[in-house]
């Protein structure tokens, strides 16, 4: 796949705009006759001179314009005003004389105009060459008759026309910005002084105090939180263990330690015996990535390797409990994937905990650094040891979360590979908070080699100890099978992460693989948008602590899950109340056939209610990956009603798929597609999570006809069905049943519609 990495800036959105001659035409036939004879002659008698000087002069022009499009103030080109466009007039007969006459010759002087036919074949070879050499106007010169000289000046004058046409459009463009701008701009001053007093600044009555009531109570949570924050500090200096006295540093030394110094306190560990757990867990991870049998034995039916923990033991010499059995269920898995992304960003992205957020965002509801224990040494932080908090999720509110402490290492093993390890220390959970679903990491990680062209080889361990739980039913499988937290799921959505990124910076992608979208600008700026609305729908589904989940049935017998939130200044977001309807169901099709029947636009009106069986028609697709399910597109659908667009991300992998949507303001988005910023855009998605079912065995018939064989073999699908509405504007409001119901009845008749599409309403 030939794709440019390179930081070169993109060019200029008028130079894109009007990067086909032939575009270019049809808009300057506008202006052809916009000049009158005055005018003409005028303009005229500006453009003489001789041969050097006018090409000479206008080629440089023509050059820079050609360049950069931005040029502006009193350096730029000409404006449209300021040329002669009558395309028909070509260069001015010339008459001998001495220099005395000069001022009445300029007088007397005649314009040779020339033929329709002259013309158009002159505009046929314009579209062609906008720019041809000496051997084509001379060859052209003899065909129509004309001097070599007035076909220059024919070529001249018309490619003068269009750098004209180009710049009063981009100025028409500008000026509408800067429109937008001081609207905008005056309606924040106006905001301000409504909210503010004008002597003392103060806040005025004026103000919602529902909110204020908010912030009050927000401010009084905080200051109990800092309380308590400083009497743990002051019972850690006072008492902390394993010193001998309390007095037996002062008060200075204690401003001079930081929190590493209080791990004996907080964690019952010295700072020697973590980095010794750490380093024993870079040992281990290096063998369980590298080893064969018998530690890792291939599965016969799935194909997935599975750990013999028998062998496991007797290699790591692990404690048995006294009861002779593991009190925790144990996850190990292993996977193997090549990624499209540099060495250094991606050790850089695991280190970085936001960047580690946004690589898994399906999979990490929250992620937090807890400490830094080593900062590692030169400028890539190698031995790098971090404390650390996750929360991983599944993308439903059925499977619980798993809240974990581990510390992570990096470490460089060789030129060309790094390590990166995590392990949860004893008694770290109960220290920070009892209150956690106990979930630990044995070593886990990657061993990440660096190949050529930009890939890396990731070869991927998760080990885990989790406290046995109640899972629902339909989720007992995937979930037990190691299959919804392993390894093979963080390898598929780091590899659909990864390609991502590369199609986001790429400055090659072949018109095929995006159209709609003329500039690259535009691109980058749907794509950027595409990507902040699927992180939303993954936030708002999953069972994280953020969300306050209540059961309600739906009309067709399926649950639903319901949830809302208040949004008061997030402008990613609509401000008001959001209610989120969440419902799970099982369906006997397989994922990939459920994927591309979501995500096909000639088929959503068989299942999306809002369109009332009209159509929906593609007006841009934009590729972010090999996989032709992987695009984002934007869609148009004309209801009875109105007419709206759709902004789509489809994304898929060995793992899991999903369907975002969200419905865009049609002015918006037509300002996001020419690359305006797109972070303050409102946008509320919806959509499905597809996952196998986990029920992986062995085919029934062994043939060598794909449709035969994979038919018994794929199992299941387990759809996710998720609609967000904003219910009121207000966020002081509070949710109706009225609301509750629309929402029962949205997932209720799209279940429906799916099922009945596909054939399965007994499923």
């Amino acid at each position: 796949m030939g794709v440019d990495m390179s930081n070169n800036p993109p060019t200029s959105r008028t130079k894109d705009f009007f990067a086909s001659p032939a575009l270019s035409l049809s808009l300057a036939g506008i202006f052809r006759d916009a000049g009158t004879p005055a005018e003409t002659a005028a303009n005229r008698e500006g453009e003489e001179g001789d041969e050097g000087s006018v090409g000479g002069r206008r080629r440089s022009r023509e050059d820079t314009a050609e360049i950069s499009s931005e040029n502006s103030g009193p350096a730029r080109s000409r404006s449209a005003e300021d040329i002669d466009f009558d395309a028909e007039l070509g260069e001015p007969d010339e008459d001998d004389g001495d220099g005395d006459n000069k001022n009445k010759k300029k007088k007397r002087k005649k314009y040779h105009r020339h033929t329709t036919e002259q013309i158009r074949e002159m505009e046929a070879l314009f579209k062609e060459s906008p720019h041809p050499d000496e051997k084509q106007r001379q060859q052209l010169s003899k065909q129509l008759g004309l001097a070599p000289r007035q076909v220059k000046f024919w070529f001249q004058n018309r490619r003068t026309q269009i750098k004209a046409i180009q710049e009063r459009h981009e100025n028409s463009l500008l000026k509408g910005e800067m429109e937008k701008l001081r609207d905008e701009n005056k309606a924040m001053r106006e905001q301000i002084n409504k909210a503010c007093c004008p002597n003392c600044g103060s806040a005025t009555t004026s103000r919602d105090a529902t909110l204020t009531t908010e912030e009050q109570q927000l401010r009084i949570e905080n200051a109990r939180l800092k309380s308590e924050v400083e009497k743990l500090r002051a019972a850690l200096v006072k008492y902390p263990l394993g010193t001998s006295s309390p007095s037996s540093s002062t008060g200075q030394d204690q401003e001079n330690r930081s929190s590493l110094d209080f791990y004996t306190g907080i964690f019952g560990l010295e700072k020697s015996r973590i980095m010794e757990i750490v380093n024993q867990a870079m040992e281990e991870l290096q063998k369980m990535a590298t080893a064969g049998e018998p530690l890792w034995v291939r599965s016969v039916e799935t194909g997935r390797e599975i750990l013999n923990y028998d062998e496991y033991i007797k290699e790591f010499n692990i404690e048995i409990p006294a009861s002779g059995r593991p009190k925790r269920s144990i996850e190990a898995s292993r996977d193997t994937g090549v990624v499209f992304v540099d060495l250094p960003r991606l050790v850089q992205s695991f280190m970085d905990v936001n960047q580690w957020k946004e690589m898994f965002p399906s999979m990490i509801s929250k992620a937090a650094t807890v400490d830094v224990i080593s900062n590692g040494e030169g400028d890539n932080r190698n031995g790098a040891v971090q404390l650390m908090f996750a929360e991983l999720q599944m993308l439903t509110p059925l499977v619980p979360t798993r809240e974990v402490y581990f510390v992570r290492c990096s470490k460089q093993l060789s030129p060309e590979q790094w390590a990166v390890v995590d392990v949860s220390i004893d008694k770290v959970e109960d220290n920070i908070d009892a209150s956690l679903v106990k979930c630990r990491k044995r070593p886990s990680g990657c061993i990440i080699e660096d190949k050529s062209n930009g890939h890396c080889k990731v070869i991927w361990v998760e080990h885990l100890e989790c406290q046995k739980s109640t899972v629902q039913t339909m989720y007992r499988s995937i979930v037990n099978s190691g299959l919804a937290f392993g390894a093979r799921h963080w390898v598929a959505t780091l590899q659909l992460q990864c390609e991502r990124l590369v199609f986001f910076m790429a400055t090659n992608v072949p018109m095929k693989d995006s159209t709609g979208v003329a500039t690259l600008a535009g691109r980058k700026s749907i794509l950027k948008m595409a990507q902040r609305m699927t992180s939303s729908f993954c936030r708002a589904i999953g069972a994280s602590s953020y969300h306050t989940w209540t059961k309600i049935s739906s009309k067709t017998g399926d649950d639903i899950r319901i949830s809302s939130r208040k949004n008061l200044n997030d402008p990613g977001e609509p401000l008001g109340v959001i209610l989120c309807a969440v419902s799970s169901v099982w369906l006997p099709v397989s994922p990939y056939a459920l994927f591309d029947f979501l995500r096909d636009e000639n088929r959503r009106n068989e299942w999306d209610i809002m369109l009332n069986g009209g159509p929906a028609q593609t007006i841009a697709n934009l590729s972010k990956g090999q996989d032709r399910g992987n695009a984002v597109t934007i869609q148009t659908m004309k209801s009875k009603e109105n007419s709206m667009w759709i902004l789509q991300d489809s994304c898929i992998n060995a793992y899991e798929s999903m369907v975002v949507y969200a419905p865009v303001d049609i002015t918006g988005m037509q300002s996001v597609m020419t690359g305006c910023d797109s972070s303050n855009m409102a946008v509320l998605s919806s959509g499905f999570s597809i996952l196998p079912d986990g029920l992986e065995s062995r085919p029934m018939v062994i043939t060598s006809r794909q449709e035969d064989r994979g038919s018994d073999s794929e199992g299941g699908t387990l759809l996710t069905v998720a609609f967000q509405v904003l219910t009121n504007t207000s966020p002081t409001a509070k949710l109706t049943m009225e609301s509750v119901e629309s929402a029962n009845t949205l997932i209720s008749c799209t279940l429906r519609n799916i099922k009945t599409s596909l054939q399965c309403e007994d499923g």
